[in-house]
């Protein structure tokens, strides 16, 4: 990392100081092989405020409460969240700080409107569209079936917090005495932002700015693609291909350093770009190769190279593993080099001949 070195106190919490009135907390994430996600604090004239927040679990609102302590301020005094996307381990400590603060929550309104969405489907008839989903994908129904007997609990974050303010791509936030300017970056999630913190970099690194980079520039992850659709809407996306696009325009700002919500902090962010494009050239080629057969998405999942063995993979990961499938055979016919085979049911797509 950049910056003075952080410390971790005897009470669990992880603080770190980046200068110039920037700071992060490391606030875990419960079972969860990411650990944590950094939750930095911005300073202002008007009083501190929060990129992200965390995950809702009892052991994560502990931690942040005692990072903001370390940070020499409390949650009743956070006078806002920034929200860089929807995921509950970005998003879900946002309705304890409110109410704890009376602080606002800004969100993109692609990523809004999937809150609002979330919270008023009830969690059958999201079962049952996933299962529909999934079996359209080709799924088996053995793996469809436990998703027809939802279980009898409180699912998490099917309560997520409503943003009351909208973070607008293009425009400098709201922010006394900062420039924090809003770069929509869609593909990982559709309403996905990061903050481009408009400013000398403290330490005088070459570049312009810092940049709160959320999940969509990492050091060393490759963010999850996948399909975020509303269920009574047949609009085809295309995800990676947003991705894609968001990525080359963070390269052009050139930012300083990156603080993502993950792992560490970073600079360079045009050589992670092209690292990212190549990743995902070389791994479009690959797919293009394995539909030299006709396959459906579930085998393409199956026949992808993953961080383990497909007989590895948990249930859970396995319906975001398709997903991610999905969202690269999107791709590649928007390209023009893969098509639906016609009257395929599942429907199964093929490599175009060249």
């Amino acid at each position: 990392m950049t910056g003075t070195e952080g410390h971790e106190s005897g009470t669990g919490a992880a603080t770190y100081d980046h200068g110039g009135g920037v700071r992060s907390i490391r606030v875990p994430i419960p079972d969860n092989p990411l650990g944590h996600t950094l939750v930095h604090l911005l300073d202002t004239d008007d009083g501190p405020v929060l990129v992200d927040t965390g995950w809702d679990d009892p052991a994560s609102w502990d931690t942040l409460v005692r990072g903001l302590a370390e940070c020499g301020t409390s949650v009743e005094e956070v006078t806002g969240v920034l929200v860089t996307h929807h995921h509950p381990d970005h998003h879900g400590l946002c309705g304890k700080v409110r109410e704890a603060s009376g602080a606002w929550i800004a969100m993109h309104e692609a990523d809004a409107a999937i809150v609002r969405r979330t919270r008023e489907t009830r969690a059958e008839r999201w079962y049952t569209y996933m299962s529909a989903k999934l079996l359209a994908a080709g799924a088996p129904e053995e793996h469809v079936a436990p998703l027809r007997r939802p279980p009898n609990r409180p699912l998490p974050g099917f309560s997520p917090a409503i943003p009351d303010r909208e973070i607008v791509p293009g425009e400098l936030l709201p922010l006394a005495g900062r420039r924090l300017r809003a770069i929509w970056t869609p593909g990982h999630t559709p309403g996905h932002v990061c903050l481009h913190l408009e400013e000398t970099h403290p330490q005088d690194l070459p570049g312009h700015g810092r940049l709160f980079s959320g999940d969509h520039l990492l050091p060393e992850i490759t963010p999850h693609i996948g399909l975020y659709e509303d269920p009574d809407d047949a609009t085809v996306t295309d995800p990676l291909g947003d991705y894609l696009d968001s990525l080359e325009r963070v390269a052009r700002l050139t930012p300083s350093e990156i603080l993502p919500a993950h792992q560490y902090a970073f600079t360079d962010a045009p050589a992670r770009v092209q690292a990212l494009l190549d990743h995902h050239d070389q791994r479009l080629s690959a797919l293009h190769a394995l539909l030299t057969t006709p396959l459906t998405p579930w085998l393409l999942a199956e026949r992808m190279e993953w961080n383990r063995p497909w007989a590895e993979i948990p249930h859970g990961s396995r319906n975001i593993a398709v997903s991610e499938a999905e969202a690269h055979v999107r791709r590649l016919v928007k390209l023009g080099r893969v098509e639906a085979v016609p009257g395929s049911d599942p429907v199964t797509y093929v490599a175009v001949a060249v």
